[in-house]
């Protein structure tokens, strides 16, 4: 199975550090003996609230060996754990969604069902206006801090995790809407076809066209173009979901202004208000203003590019962030936007910062031709990061430019700690990203493996484990590439512990 281009801010892209090399060779991980609870027990018996070690957590040591190993092959994790990996919560979500729908289209087509025959472009609409609304950047930053203001530590753990679960894997329910509203437009344009002798053609006209565009975008949306070509995704994803808006608004409108009795327009308006699916497209003109709003806060803004290596290149912008936050940059107002972690100190801090690893054109283009201005949108969007807020204590586990979508959650939290695993770090991303690190997280609550200076990866799992235990963790969260994310997730898995790694299907 081929590894997916990553262009994106939950994964990392530097493949040499979780490429299928060998294991450290003339050294191996050894920890030191850390205290197994981190509580304080107060004179009453009652734990308080946990503690950050005194000393270093997790000390990653090399010992000399006289005798070179061979390198171990990896273990391939059990069926039942792959399968539970795969079938995640966003294709628990897609397939609850569409069974639904199908068995709703299968009792509306034996004519059992008979309020879907009636408002077939309600059903229809009600589907893509969920779809789309739980897409969009403003409705999603107001989940997360409806769940990080009001579920914040206290609830129980397996809670926490499933609204960390849910928010992350609501693309489950975008797809889902999504494809079942357009079977639902298929549906629909079927019936029409059916008695078209009694429809005008520009019904018809219209219920192909919204089809059309809703294909295009869907087909657009699948991860393998999504994760190869980016560019196809946006323009057309976008562009045609856009259209396709426009389209079903008309395709709705048309069909209830015609009467079918006399085969004639009835432009009387006190007709089309009276039906259903006129209030569903009049919510989806609603939702309309949702989608603009991110638009309305693009500017172009300035920014300072510095190139430590021609593997990395830091962006530099004026203002400081939440921790868990992505920023979507561009060379043009409206096209080819990019995502990325934002590394920030604060919400007060003065400036925030981006990592782009240097692969594709538009992040080869930053370091060929930096401009001294980029185009933005204002209203970041969040990422599972910002769930971190829920949890009393957690490691972020990241690789190679992973790091953009991890650090502030540990700069910002002293109950997170940090394991980064990378090559040449401090050469590789520069003094900026370094000197964050240094200035704010202690070596009680960070690890860094330098694969190129210990001649290959750490233990990874174990190196996880033993954090986990000792840092007293809820829950880990991962950002590295297609690889490295899952032979954690596996191990972490098998482990028992709780864990969220980068989506790749969504």
């Amino acid at each position: 199975m081929t590894t997916p281009f990553a262009d994106d801010p939950e994964k990392g892209t530097l493949e040499d550090v979780f490429s299928s090399t060998a294991r450290t060779e003339s050294s191996h991980t050894t920890v030191s003996n850390w205290p197994t609870d981190l509580t304080e027990t107060h004179h009453d018996g009652e734990k308080k609230a946990e503690l950050p070690p005194a000393q270093a957590l997790v000390q990653v040591k090399e010992v000399a060996t006289s005798k070179r190993s061979p390198p171990k092959p990896n273990k391939q994790a059990s069926l039942w754990i792959r399968t539970s990996l795969w079938y995640n919560t966003y294709r628990k979500f897609f397939t609850f969604v569409v069974i639904m729908n199908g068995i709703g289209i299968l009792l509306a087509a034996l004519d059992v069902w008979k309020y879907p025959r009636r408002y077939t472009a309600a059903v229809a609409l009600g589907n893509l206006w969920v779809a789309i609304l739980v897409r969009n950047e403003f409705f999603g930053r107001i989940l997360y801090l409806f769940v990080n203001t009001c579920f914040a530590k206290w609830p129980p753990l397996w809670f926490r995790l499933g609204c960390t679960s849910v928010l992350q894997h609501l693309g489950g329910i975008h797809s889902g809407c999504a494809v079942s509203g357009f079977a639902w437009l298929i549906f629909r344009v079927t019936l029409i076809f059916i008695d078209h002798a009694n429809e005008h053609d520009a019904i018809l006209a219209f219920g192909v066209i919204t089809t059309f565009a809703v294909a295009v975008s869907i087909l657009s949306g699948l991860p393998w173009v999504r994760n190869t070509h980016h560019n196809v995704f946006e323009r057309h994803h976008r562009f045609f979901g856009w259209f396709g808006l426009f389209a079903t608004w008309v395709f709705v409108i048309l069909g209830d202004s015609y009467d079918l009795e006399t085969h004639s327009w009835n432009s009387n308006g006190i007709h089309v208000v009276h039906q259903q699916d006129f209030w569903f497209a009049l919510g989806m003109a609603t939702l309309q203003v949702l989608i603009a709003i991110p638009w309305f806060t693009v500017r172009k803004v300035k920014v300072e590019i510095e190139v430590p290596s021609p593997k990395v290149a830091i962006l530099k912008f004026e203002r400081g962030m939440q921790q868990g936050l992505l920023a979507r940059i561009s060379r043009s107002a409206v096209l080819e936007y990019h995502a990325f972690g934002t590394i920030s100190e604060g919400k007060d801090a003065k400036h925030h910062y981006l990592i782009c690893g240097v692969q594709g054109d538009f992040t080869k283009g930053l370091v060929n031709d930096a401009p001294t201005h980029i185009w933005t949108r204002e209203m970041k969007f969040a990422g599972v990061s910002n769930t971190s807020a829920i949890y009393k204590r957690g490691i972020r586990v990241c690789t190679g430019t992973g790091l953009g979508a991890a650090l502030s959650t540990c700069l910002q939290s002293p109950n997170w700690y940090l394991i980064w695993i990378g090559s040449d770090q401090e050469k590789t991303f520069g003094p900026t990203i370094s000197g964050l690190i240094h200035k704010h997280l202690g070596p009680e609550r960070v690890c860094l493996w330098d694969s190129k200076a210990r001649g290959g990866r750490p233990d990874t799992m174990q190196l996880v484990k033993d954090a986990y235990k000792s840092w007293g963790a809820e829950v880990i969260f991962i950002t590295s590439n297609w690889q490295g994310n899952k032979e954690i997730m596996e191990g972490c898995k098998e482990a028992g512990i709780p864990a969220f790694g980068t989506l790749w299907d969504f």
